[in-house]
Parts: C-alpha cells; sequence; structure tokens
C-alpha cells in the first residue's frame, strides 16, 4: 500500500505528483519514521505502544482528544487522496502542542529549501517556550492548546552555549555541518563540533557571549573596553540578563566557564534535567482513560526539601554535642589526674618555666635528641612501631633556664602580658598537642565533627577564617610530630600564613599553639623551626602579621635558647621597634622586649636595654610609652636590681640626663624630656623600695605569721600595672606587710646604721633631686606638677616616716622660712624657687591627716608673709596655689590660708591674699565663694589702703565671670560701681588701668546683661575721660589698656542699641587719644569703627525688611515658636521671603 510522508509534502499538487511512489514508500522506512526522544529517556514512551495518531484535516481538534479517532493510514490509502498542505500540518501539530514532532517538521522543511512562516515565527519566539515554575511538571498534567508548555524548554539551552565541544569526525565538509538542534535526536548525542569545524553563530548565542563579554570586562577593571563594546552593540542591554531572550538562568562568568571548558556545569540545587519528549501517559487522547496518582504538589516538595535539611542540621548538632560531652568527660579525667599531682616535689631545673596560668599546663615530651649519625628516616622506621609506649618514656624537655632570681609572681604577672587563648574549647585544643598515635586519633575525634561542617559551609569570609582557626591544632600537632625537617617547615610555614590578616582572637590562638609547640619540640627546634618563620614575616605589609611576630617574641622567649633569646630575637625587636610605623605593632613589640628582659641574663646587654628604654619612651604614640611604664621598666628594673645596677647606675643615669637637660635649657627648657626622664625615674620608684627593703638589717628576721596585718589599700599609690605593685615585686602581699612592720620600726628605732640602699637614698638621691627642683622655672606649671606628683609617689611609697624623718627635714634646712632666706633685689632667693611648691605639694599633701594639713597651712602663711613682707616676686606662692587648687579638696584649706592674710596687720600681706583670691576662685563652688570668698574680698575693700582695694578687682571680675547666681553678682556689681563711681577714686590711675584690664579680660565671658549694661558704658566714660588726661603717661597707659579690652570685645554679639550707644563712641574717642599717641594703633581703630558702623548700616537696612524684628525676637525666647508665629504673618511672596534670608548680614 502506497504511503505518503507527511513531512515531504509539497505546496502544490502538481509536485506531489511528480513525486513517484517508490521514493515515498523508500522514505516511510520503520526506520526513517517520525522521530522520537533519545533511547533511555524516561519520558519515552514503551516500544510497544500504541503510536499517537494525527489529524491531517483542516478542522480544529479538541485538547480532550474529540475528533483523534481518525488514523492517519487511513485518510492516506492510496496517492490519489487528497493532500494536506504542510502549513495545516504545521498548525494542527502547534495546536495539540506536539512541539518536538513540529521542531522535526521544521528542521526537514529547513533542509529542503522550503521553509514554512508558520513554524519559522513560532520557534523564533523565546516567549512561547517560558517555564512557569522552576520544578518539573506532574506526569500526569493536562496541556490544552493556549495552556503552558511545562515539558517543553527553550530551544536554546546552556548546552547550546557549550564553548567546548568537539567533533569525533574531523572530515565533515563544511556545507554538512549542522546545528544541534538541526539533528535528530538519536544522532544529536554522537555529534560533536571539531574545532576545524566552526557553525555560525545563532543571534541568541552572540547575544549571550556579548554579556559574559561585557561582565568580564567589567570585573576585570577593563571600563575602557567595556564602553567600547557596549556602544558598538547598543541593541543589548547589558545590564539585564533577561534581554539576551533566553529562558535559563544567568550562567557562571566567562572565566569559569573556560576553566570548566568541556566539563558540564554542575546544575543549581533547585533545577532538574529534563528531556523534551512525548510520554504516552500525556497524550491527550489517554488522560481520560488513565487515573494516575498525583504527585505531591510544589508546596510539599518545598517542605520536604526544608524538613530534611533540617534533619541533616539536627544530625551534625548532635554529633557536636557527643563530641563535646567526650572531651568534657575527658577534660575532668585530666582534672582529676592534675588534682592528684598537685602535691608533687617542687619543680626542679628539668621543668618548663613557670607560667602565669594562662598557658595551658602542658607537660608534652618530644622526641630525644638522637645521635647525628642516624638519618631522620631510620630514627622513623625503629620508632614508628612502638611509639606510643616510647612517647611515654622519654624524658621531659630540658629548657635553658636563665640565672635569674624573679619571684614568681613577678614572672607570672610579666607573662600574663602574653595574651594566650585557653578559656574556649579551640583554646584547650590548641593548647594540648597530642603525643602519641592514640591521642592523635583522639583529637581528630575531636577536631574533625568541628571542621567538616565548616569545609560545607565555608563560603564567606568569616566561615573561611574559623576553618582556620580550626586547623591550627591539627597543624601543630603534625609539625610537631611529622619525621621530615622539610615537611615541618612547610606545615609551620602554613599555620603564619593561615589567615591573611589575624585579629586578636586568632593571633592569641596561634601564640596559644606556638607555646604548646615549644614546650613539646624543646629550645634547638624552636630556634630551627619557629624563629625562621617569625623572621620572614618581620617586614610584612599587613600590620596584623608584624603583630603576630612582635607578640610571638615575646610569647616564646621562654623557650628559647639563652643565647638567642639575648641576640637574636633583641635584634629582631630593635629593629621593629625602630621602623615599623604602626602603633600597635611599636606596642606589642615593647611589651616582649619587656617579657625578654625578664629572662635575659647577659650582663653586656644591659647598654643596649638601656637604649631601648630612651628610645621607646621617645615614642610619640601613648600607647607605646604606657607599654614602656607598664612592662618594660619594671621587668628591666628587674634586672638590673639582680645585676647590684638599679641605684648605682640606672637611676644615676637618669638623673644626669636631667641635670644635663636643665643646664642646656636654662633659656627655653624641653619639657617633654624633662617629662620622659622624670616619668621613667617615677617608674622605678617601686623597684627601688623594694630594694630597700631586700637589702635591709632585718631581711633575716622575718616571719610569716597569720595574724600579720594586712596592707592598707591606701598604704601605696596605685600601680600603674600589676609589675609596679611592690607586693608583686617582693613575691606576695604576707611577705611585703612582715617586712612592712620591721621597716616601720628600723626606721622609727634602730636607725639606717648599716643600711647602704636606703643611706644611699637618703644622702644622695634626696639631695640631688631638691637640686635639681630648687633649678627648674617655677613660671612652667608642667614642671612644677611633674616633680611635685614624682615627691608625692616618692613618699607615699617610702611610708610616712621616711617622709617625716628624711624627707621633711632636707626641705626645711633649704628653706628656712625668714627673711634673710629672700633676696628682694635679686628675686633669686630660695622661697622665690619652685622648692616652694613642690614641697608644698608633693610632700606636704602626701598624708591627709590633722597634723599634716596644719602643717601645710602653716607653711603657705609663713611663704605667703615672707614674700610679702620682702617685696619679693610671688610666683612661688601662685605656682603652689594654682597646683593646690586644682584639687577641689584643698579649697576650704586655701581660703583658711587667705583669710589669715585677710586679718594681717600688714598691708603688703592683705594684698597678695588679695591677689591669690584670683587663683583660687575658679572651680570653686559657688556655695563657698558666697559664703566665704565674697565677704574675705568685701572686707578687703573696706580697709584704708587704696592698694589692697585695687588688689581685689580681679578676683571680682573672675566672680563676674565664673558665678551664675544673681544676688552674688549684684553685690560683686554694686563694689565694682562704687570703685567707677565714687568721686575719692575718680584720680587713681592704677584702679583705673585694673578695672579696664579686668574688663578685657571676664567681659567676653560674662553675662551678655552685666556686658551691655555695665562693662560697655563704664569703658565709654574712661575713654571719654581719657581724652582730657593731661598726664601724657598716664593717658598712653589708658589708651594702650582700652585698646586691648576694646580688641577682646569687638567679637562679642552687641546690639544695636549699645553699638550705638557706647561701644562705637568708646571707639572714636579711643581713636583720637591713639592719633596723637600711637598712629599704628590708630590704622587698627579706624579699621575696628568702620566695620562696627557697616554691621549698624546693614542692620538699619534689615529692619527697614522686617528681617531684624525676626532674628531679636528669636533671641532668649523659645525660638521654634516665635519663627513660625512670625513667618505666619508674613505676606510677602515667595522670592522676597527668600531675600529675607539672603541679605541678612
Amino acid at each position: 500500500m502506497a504511503s505518503v510522508n507527511p513531512f515531504n509534502l509539497s505546496d502544490s499538487e502538481e509536485e506531489a505528483e511528480r513525486l513517484p511512489n517508490e521514493a515515498a514508500d523508500r522514505e516511510r522506512s520503520p526506520s526513517d519514521g517520525a522521530p522520537g526522544p533519545p533511547p533511555g529517556n524516561p519520558f519515552c514512551p514503551p516500544a510497544d505502544a500504541e503510536r499517537p495518531t494525527l489529524l491531517l484535516s483542516g478542522s480544529r481538534t479538541s485538547p480532550s482528544g474529540e475528533g483523534i479517532s481518525a488514523a492517519v493510514p487511513s485518510a492516506m490509502v492510496g496517492s490519489g487522496e487528497t493532500r494536506v498542505s504542510v502549513d495545516v500540518i504545521a498548525a494542527q501539530l502547534l495546536r495539540d502542542q506536539y512541539i518536538l514532532t513540529a521542531l522535526e517538521f521544521h528542521t526537514e522543511l529547513l533542509e529542503a529549501g522550503r521553509e514554512l512562516p508558520r513554524l519559522r515565527d513560532y520557534f523564533s519566539n523565546p516567549g512561547n517556550f517560558e517555564r512557569q515554575s522552576g520544578t518539573p511538571p506532574a506526569k500526569d498534567q493536562v496541556v490544552g492548546p493556549g495552556g503552558t508548555l511545562n515539558r517543553a524548554g527553550s530551544i536554546s539551552t546552556l548546552d547550546s552555549l557549550d564553548f567546548a565541544r568537539y567533533s569525533d569526525d574531523g572530515n565533515r565538509e563544511s556545507d554538512e555541518r549542522v546545528a544541534e538542534s538541526e539533528v535528530p535526536s538519536q544522532e544529536r548525542k554522537n555529534f560533536k563540533s571539531s574545532p576545524e569545524i566552526q557553525e555560525p553563530i545563532r543571534p541568541l548565542e552572540k547575544r549571550a557571549l556579548n554579556f559574559l563579554v561585557n561582565e568580564y570586562l567589567l570585573k576585570n577593571e577593563y571600563k575602557l573596553s567595556s564602553i567600547t563594546f557596549s556602544d558598538e552593540n547598543d541593541d543589548q542591554d547589558f545590564e539585564l540578563w533577561d534581554d539576551v531572550g533566553l529562558n535559563i538562568p544567568k550562567p557562571p562568568g566567562l572565566l569559569q566557564l573556560y576553566r570548566n571548558c568541556g566539563t558540564p556545569l554542575p546544575s543549581p540545587r533547585d533545577t532538574v534535567d529534563v528531556s523534551v519528549g512525548v510520554d504516552f501517559g500525556d497524550l491527550p487522547g489517554n488522560c481520560i482513560a488513565q487515573d494516575t496518582p498525583k504527585k505531591p504538589d510544589l508546596s510539599q516538595q518545598q517542605q520536604t526539601e526544608v524538613v530534611q535539611e533540617l534533619e541533616y542540621q539536627i544530625g551534625l548538632l548532635n554529633n557536636e554535642k557527643q563530641s563535646l560531652a567526650e572531651q568534657i568527660k575527658k577534660l575532668q579525667s585530666e582534672i582529676q589526674t592534675l588534682k592528684r599531682t598537685v602535691s608533687s616535689p617542687p619543680l626542679s631545673s628539668l621543668d618548663p618555666p613557670t607560667d602565669n596560668g594562662q598557658y595551658l599546663d602542658i607537660r608534652g615530651v618530644s622526641e630525644p635528641e638522637s645521635s647525628p649519625e642516624l638519618p631522620s628516616t631510620e630514627k622513623t622506621s625503629q620508632s614508628h612501631p612502638q611509639s606510643h609506649s616510647k612517647l611515654k618514656s622519654r624524658p621531659p624537655v630540658v629548657f635553658d633556664q636563665p640565672n635569674r632570681k624573679l619571684s614568681p609572681a613577678f614572672q607570672q604577672a610579666l607573662l600574663s602580658f602574653c595574651r594566650m587563648c585557653s578559656d574556649s574549647r579551640l583554646g584547650a585544643e590548641v593548647s594540648r598537642l597530642a603525643d602519641s598515635e592514640e591521642s592523635v586519633m583522639l583529637m581528630l575525634g575531636r577536631c574533625l565533627p568541628h571542621i567538616v561542617p565548616n569545609v560545607l559551609l565555608a563560603k564567606r569570609e568569616r566561615m573561611v577564617a574559623h576553618l582556620c582557626q580550626e586547623l591550627i591544632p591539627l597543624i601543630l600537632c603534625t609539625a610537631c610530630l611529622h619525621p621530615e625537617p622539610k615537611e615541618r617547615d612547610q606545615l609551620l610555614h602554613i599555620l603564619f600564613n593561615l589567615i591573611k590578616r589575624p585579629d586578636d582572637e586568632q593571633r592569641q590562638m596561634i601564640l596559644t599553639g606556638c607555646v604548646a609547640f615549644a614546650r613539646h619540640v624543646g629550645p634547638t627546634r624552636v630556634e630551627a623551626e619557629l624563629l625562621p618563620q617569625c623572621w620572614e614575616q618581620i617586614n610584612h605589609k599587613y600590620p596584623e602579621r608584624r603583630l603576630l611576630v612582635a607578640e610571638s617574641c615575646g610569647a616564646l622567649a621562654p623557650y628559647l635558647p639563652k643565647e638567642i633569646r639575648s641576640s637574636l630575637v633583641l635584634s629582631m625587636l630593635q629593629q621593629m621597634l625602630a621602623e615599623d610605623k604602626a602603633d600597635l605593632v611599636r606596642e606589642a613589640v615593647v611589651k616582649s622586649l619587656g617579657i625578654i628582659m625578664g629572662y635575659i641574663d647577659d650582663p653586656d646587654k644591659y647598654s643596649q636595654g638601656f637604649e631601648l628604654m630612651l628610645l621607646s619612651l621617645g615614642d610619640p604614640s601613648e600607647r607605646v610609652v604606657s607599654a614602656v611604664h607598664q612592662v618594660f621598666i619594671p621587668a628591666f628594673a628587674a634586672w638590673t636590681t639582680e645585676l647590684g645596677t638599679l641605684h648605682t647606675a640606672l637611676i644615676p643615669s637618669l638623673m644626669a640626663r636631667i641635670e644635663k637637660l636643665l643646664k642646656q635649657g636654662e633659656h627655653s627648657l624641653d619639657e617633654h624630656k624633662l617629662h620622659v626622664f622624670l616619668s621613667a625615674l617615677q617608674s622605678l620608684i617601686p623597684p627601688l623600695f623594694a630594694v630597700v627593703l631586700q637589702n635591709a638589717p632585718f631581711t633575716n628576721r622575718v616571719k610569716l605569721h597569720s595574724d600579720t596585718p594586712t596592707i592598707e589599700v591606701t598604704r601605696f599609690p596605685r600601680p600603674a600595672s600589676p609589675l609596679q605593685d611592690v607586693a608583686t615585686i617582693i613575691g606576695s602581699r604576707e611577705m611585703l606587710s612582715a617586712l612592712l612592720l620591721l621597716y616601720d620600726h628600723q626606721l622609727e628605732h634602730e636607725g639606717t646604721t648599716g643600711w647602704d640602699s636606703l643611706l644611699w637614698v637618703v644622702n644622695q638621691l634626696l639631695p640631688q633631686l631638691i637640686e635639681i627642683v630648687g633649678r627648674i622655672n617655677v613660671t612652667s606649671s608642667t614642671c612644677v606638677h611633674e616633680f611635685s606628683r614624682f615627691f608625692w609617689r616618692f613618699c607615699r611609697t617610702f611610708g610616712k616616716i621616711f617622709t617625716n624623718t628624711k624627707v621633711k627635714p632636707q626641705f626645711q634646712e633649704i628653706l628656712r622660712l625668714s627673711e634673710e632666706n629672700v633676696d628682694a633685689s635679686a628675686g633669686n632667693g630660695i622661697l622665690t624657687k619652685a622648692t616652694v611648691p613642690i614641697y608644698a605639694t608633693g610632700v606636704l599633701t602626701c598624708y591627709n591627716q590633722e597634723e599634716d594639713r596644719k602643717l601645710l597651712v602653716g607653711f603657705l602663711e609663713d611663704v605667703m608673709t615672707t614674700l610679702s613682707l620682702s617685696h619679693a616676686p610671688l610666683d612661688s606662692l601662685k605656682a603652689s596655689f594654682v597646683e593646690l587648687g586644682a584639687n577641689p579638696v584643698y579649697h576650704e584649706l586655701l581660703l583658711t590660708v587667705l583669710w589669715y592674710g585677710v586679718v594681717h596687720t600688714s598691708a603688703l600681706v592683705r594684698c597678695t591674699a588679695a591677689r591669690m583670691f584670683e587663683l583660687v576662685l575658679r572651680g570653686m563652688s559657688e556655695a563657698l565663694v558666697d559664703r566665704r570668698a565674697a565677704p574675705a574680698l568685701i572686707t578687703l575693700c573696706s580697709g584704708p589702703e587704696f592698694s589692697v582695694r585695687i588688689s581685689t578687682i580681679p578676683a571680682f571680675g573672675t566672680i563676674m565671670e565664673t558665678v551664675t547666681q544673681k544676688e552674688l553678682l549684684e553685690r560683686v556689681k554694686m563694689q565694682l560701681a562704687s570703685f567707677l563711681e565714687d568721686p575719692q577714686y575718680q584720680d587713681q590711675h592704677s584702679l583705673h588701668m585694673e578695672i579696664i584690664r579686668t574688663f578685657g579680660r571676664v567681659g567676653p565671658n560674662a553675662e551678655p546683661r552685666f556686658r551691655d549694661e555695665f562693662v560697655l558704658p563704664h569703658l565709654h566714660k574712661l575713654a571719654l575721660a581719657n581724652n582730657s588726661q593731661a598726664a601724657e603717661s598716664k593717658r598712653i597707659d589708658i589708651a594702650t589698656q582700652l585698646f586691648e579690652a576694646y580688641s577682646a570685645l569687638s567679637c562679642c554679639f552687641i546690639s544695636e542699641e549699645v553699638m550705638v550707644n557706647h561701644f562705637l563712641p568708646g571707639l572714636r574717642c579711643l581713636h583720637s587719644d591713639m592719633e596723637q599717641l600711637s598712629p599704628e594703633h590708630e590704622v587698627i581703630l579706624s579699621s575696628m569703627i568702620k566695620e562696627c558702623e557697616i554691621k549698624v548700616e546693614n542692620r538699619g537696612m534689615a529692619d527697614a525688611q522686617g528681617s531684624l524684628s525676626i532674628a531679636s525676637s528669636l533671641v532668649g525666647e523659645d525660638a521654634k515658636t516665635k519663627f513660625l508665629s512670625k513667618m505666619g504673618q508674613l505676606t510677602t511672596s515667595g522670592a522676597m521671603l527668600a531675600n529675607v534670608f539672603q541679605r541678612k548680614k
């Protein structure tokens, strides 16, 4: 029977009649039937299934299957049957959703050179192939003619963008090249393109490649090339992948595609691979007959995935819980073991160095030092079979013990500056390195459950860093036990480069591991394996890595050979201290240097240590200087104490530098250098006192008793660090308490005979210090404060008995309060020097009992009286009042001293007391001013001497400047008004000078009302009166003071009324004086007058426009309410409203 191939029909019957029936029969062979999916496709119907039928008619076929009962063979019996046009066939295929068949039909027509517009338009539109969901559809989903196509994806898939397809057949001609989607599916899987045969690029492929190329250019900073590329492809939007036209997610970047080459890319987790085909169960004709069970919907599938994910996480957490429980059991057993060994004998010289408790007590062992004749591989093979038993029988590692006598408390406090991490699970793991095969296995069992989950999640930088942290114990354990030196070196290199920029916690973890490693392997391997890693990173570009090196040098100091400790490591740290630019790194260097000083025992290194101390003290960073005082100086002092050079070399060297500095800076003293040396000297006071105690005659009588009294909290000044605590230096608070009892008894009853260290302090150090104090500038408040603080700490450290019997007598011998001790003519007597304020504030204030306060009050009263009666400069007394007035505790005491001067019979003493009030009123409470200061000043004003009254004016001005109490301000205002308006003061030139000077000082800071209503009107009167002053000298004095006052007040806000009525007229009066007396001042005054006139003129213009009324109404009132109310009253336009703000000057 003749049959017709519907995929080879022509558009005309004439052409069809020319086709021989034999050719039609040959084309209708079973092997070339309607092509289907590839073999093995799960969506392909079984081989024995009934073939789908196709209605070759122009009538519409319903989705339900009606009308499909007519079979194709019956419709095509005989060659003379009416032929159906290919367009009708194509329409029927598309209408019934036989997309793959339509695609093959379209391919055959293209090969025959007869492209059908209907199929071309359909397959070139990507919108026909958009998926409606990201999950595969159910098998039994019914597809109607207008429904969504869930089984058919786009003809352009990720496979079609594969850039690495190579053909097995390299001899194909170019005219035989066919696109992958244009080849029947049975042949498609065997077809691969070769490098020699390139397919013509398709439009969608070109757009996809353009997008990936542009993305690559942008990511790799080829921005100009990207711009040019975008301009050349202006028909494409490179910011939106959907603009390409493919219905697939955006593929990986160009670089990843290149790296993958021919390897298929892994599919995302939420997608599945689905082949396009026709499943027999999906045919419309069988939809009604079959009743297959439905699969769960999309939401149920998502819920199932969530449940599976949660179950997976629960399993991980359970594993972690189990491992933690095992670890707790092991730790508890170790604690019990350690408790049983607590009562063991004292540490011998073979034990590891004493630490501060932050090092876990790892009694690990390492391989013994084997003979160099045996190669490492042979030693490994010999020790491997019985590694566990051999490791247990090995002797402990021997460390080089320095020849030092530090107290355990001091050594522990010193090592506390090595920041270890032992209070966490990982820190404990790092501290407890394995020493046998069995313990290695246990460690792996504990660590791997924490590593594996992080490997799975290590996508973010934080996760990667945490994973690296978890690897530290494994790396260290392997480096510790590995027999090959090269492998160990590589592992330690990995450890130091594991984290690019390790933070504090990560550095602590690495340091803890390095210490554990050092305790296991001994000093030789630490020198050979760990130190090179530090040396390599000494100039690393990241400060965190250099910080790790600096901290490692200190942490490893106890475990290094002593010759390396005092040579190589010291040189490394010295180089970093001098060259590193990061403050944090230099701070860590200084702390590590301090730890090195705690273990160094080579006396030849003293000079290098002293230079390092001076170098670090001169560092510009406060952090570094603070670390010097906290760590380096105490450790260096402890070493010099053992050398016996603390009071014979170190302190005298600093004293010599201070004296040299004072000689060089008689006119301009370098106060910063003085502070550096004096602060270093102050940090040496605790170790000096410890030397005095430890070398006292009574040290052999010290006995610790349970009833030894505790040390008072205020006995010593608060130390800057634990290393400056005398109890830490001595060894314990109990020992210090026993020594202090004997110390006080010895000073009070037995004397200092044979006590060389204390005699050096009394006979050499104290006289030299007092002599230096007498040479510093008394007007330098900084120097006075520094020396005062030094003597205060010195006296408090050495105790009250020492201060009363040794320090005070030496000062009193020098000061000798009498008029003979003051050279009034030259002003260079001892009472005019800085000795007075330093003795008053540094020695007499050490103790605050009643007799101490009386002694201080009496000394200040005597100094005030002596200086006043001798007409000597008051700088030393002023310095004392300024230093004491800074502490509110002494305000009452100072007022007691001043009241003594107020009621003194001598006018000179009363004048001095009036001058001192100005210095103590700042910072004093208003209640104290009202209750004691103001009445004393008014009492002074009631005296007959004009000089005393004039001396009170600066104090009254200070009250006006600092007090807010209205009643008190009115009393002061009335007193000042009496000075200005009382006729008896009209010819008092010095009074007018003092008032003008005071007004210029306090006017800018005083209350605005006081300034406008009192200060400026009286300045105007004084300027006007000065115009008629006959004495030229007095006239120019007043004019000069007025010029200074007006210059200070010109910066204040002055109302227009006061400006016009008082400020400008006063300036014009002053200008007329300066024209005749001082032309250079006259130019400045002219400029000031012109500026003030411009301000007044601008305010007048602004007032005419209404802006001044708004601004003035806001002063002193609720700004928001008034401003909004005024804005509501304006009736101007928007442009005029803007001008209100623009024209305001």
